[in-house]
């Protein structure tokens, strides 16, 4: 009964393990969606509050409202194509990782942006402008050009899948559509038989010259009359005797 009970007791704490580790699996991947979906809040919250003073305001604020924007845009846009990408195309997780290189000049521009906003020297943030621009524009080049390049490579693998496909999709019909049957092939007239050769002489003298051996065969025959000569005529005794014809 003890080993029973201890059993028992293990199996306890056995279940009991897994579903405490079943419930902080979930209670963090929980977690990972609520800050996911706060995340993806507070870029579209910023993201918009960034179009606007980029119509609204004028002057510096707004040019720097509009850098912040093209920034951000660029650079999720082309994070989103090549994680999409890199699932499909291995050879993308070189471009992710010069990507991830690329993010950190982008965040550090963005945070700088970011603080030029609420800085009340608008002389000085006029100056630096000109650098800001050509940073901006610089990782925005660098990510377009990412992100294109990954599209066009799935383009291009996609359109040869596409032209290979149509290809056997048509010998495919092809072949569906050849109902016709073969006609058969013309067969061969029939050998005439070998006639057979004479008794008592070669087959290969089937179709000898009479003029030759054969006319020879025959001359050695014996001749027989063709009719038969009358035999005498019998004499009755009523018959008179027929008198000899006078010379004279």
């Amino acid at each position: 009964m003890g080993a029973v009970g201890a059993i028992v007791a293990l199996l306890f704490v056995l279940f009991l393990v897994l579903g405490v580790y079943a419930t902080v699996k979930v209670a963090r991947a929980a977690k990972r969606g609520v800050d996911r979906t706060i995340l993806e809040a507070r870029r579209t919250v910023e993201d918009t509050t960034l179009r606007a003073k980029s119509f609204a305001q004028v002057g510096t604020a707004g040019e720097l409202a509009q850098l912040r924007l093209s920034l951000r845009t660029s650079m999720r846009s082309t994070q989103d194509v090549l994680h999409a990408g890199v699932a499909e195309d291995a050879s993308l997780k070189e471009s992710l990782e010069l990507f991830d290189r690329l993010s950190v000049h982008g965040h550090e521009l963005d945070d700088e942006l970011r603080r030029l906003e609420r800085d009340p020297d608008k002389a000085a943030l006029a100056e630096r402008l000109p650098d800001l621009r050509e940073r901006t524009a610089q990782i925005t080049k660098a990510a377009d050009s990412l992100r294109w390049s990954a599209r066009d490579r799935a383009r291009k693998f996609a359109s040869d899948d596409l032209d290979s496909l149509s290809t056997q999709i048509d010998m495919e019909a092809g072949a569906l559509r050849h109902w016709t049957t073969e006609p058969a092939p013309a067969q061969a007239p029939p050998a005439w038989p070998e006639p057979e050769p004479a008794p008592g002489k070669d087959a290969e003298q089937t179709w000898s010259d009479p003029s030759g051996s054969d006319r020879a065969a025959r001359a050695q025959e014996p001749t027989q009359p063709a009719i038969d000569p009358p035999a005498p005529r019998p004499a009755y005794p009523w018959e008179k005797k027929t008198k000899p014809e006078s010379t004279t």
